[in-house]
């Protein structure tokens, strides 16, 4: 199984106080967005899952494991894969290389299959990644956390700072992944990208959960796009 429970976790950042009891979900081959505005916790939340920010208090369960507490190398190992905000792919290796050393042989997603799903990393196959455009870096992070093999994708606001032409090759991209089964945790700021992937949405403000509910219920909501997501406002 590839669903994630999320239960009343607290993590803090020393002794600052970031995640109040944030519980979620995201179902087996879905996709789930994280909405909320800039320190509103949502990276915290991501970081929180894969190891990186261990929560003081609360569980996370990935299947039917609870994986709260363990190091980040055994969540990817077991199923979880992360493409940070800064993307941070490995800047002096080339494209292929940077695939080549996270590829496993069980992960149906090969370095081949990135190509093709991403074209513009088949003809930079051998380009340091320092000598590339955000975009291509975007494309090139997603690919390898897909190399690994991953039952579930966490995403960190895949379209931040990318030309539109980009993001539409990101959006498409995202959408394959769930039409495969994948289950995807997606951080976003561009509320249209949710509004066209994701079957659940929450939203979080100081570390507490404001709303959760379907895309529909959230786009009929003004009120709430305006208090917490700074839409219209």
């Amino acid at each position: 199984m590839s669903s994630l429970r999320v239960e009343r976790i607290q993590t803090y950042y020393g002794e600052s106080y970031i995640l109040k009891e944030l519980s979620l979900e995201v179902p087996e081959g879905k996709v789930v967005a994280l909405l909320g505005r800039n320190g509103a916790g949502k990276s915290t939340t991501l970081k929180s899952i894969m190891g990186l920010v261990p929560p003081r208090r609360g569980r996370i369960v990935f299947g039917e494991r609870a994986i709260e507490g363990l190091p980040p190398f055994r969540v990817n190992e077991l199923g979880i894969a992360y493409v940070p905000e800064e993307r941070r792919i490995f800047s002096h290796l080339s494209v292929r290389e940077n695939l080549l050393i996270a590829e496993r042989k069980s992960s149906p997603w090969t370095s081949a299959r990135m190509f093709e799903m991403f074209p513009p990393l088949a003809r930079l196959q051998d380009r340091r990644g320092r000598f590339l455009s955000g975009g291509e870096q975007q494309m090139l992070a997603i690919a390898r956390a897909l190399v690994t093999g991953p039952r579930l994708l966490l995403l960190d606001e895949p379209s931040q700072g990318l030309a539109p032409v980009i993001v539409d090759a990101v959006v498409d991209s995202i959408a394959e992944m769930k039409s495969q089964g994948l289950s995807i945790l997606l951080v976003e700021q561009d509320l249209e990208i949710p509004f066209k992937l994701a079957d659940y949405v929450y939203i979080i403000d100081q570390g507490e959960l404001v709303f959760s509910g379907s895309c529909g219920e959230l786009r009929d909501r003004e009120d709430l796009q305006s208090r917490y997501l700074g839409v219209g406002a």
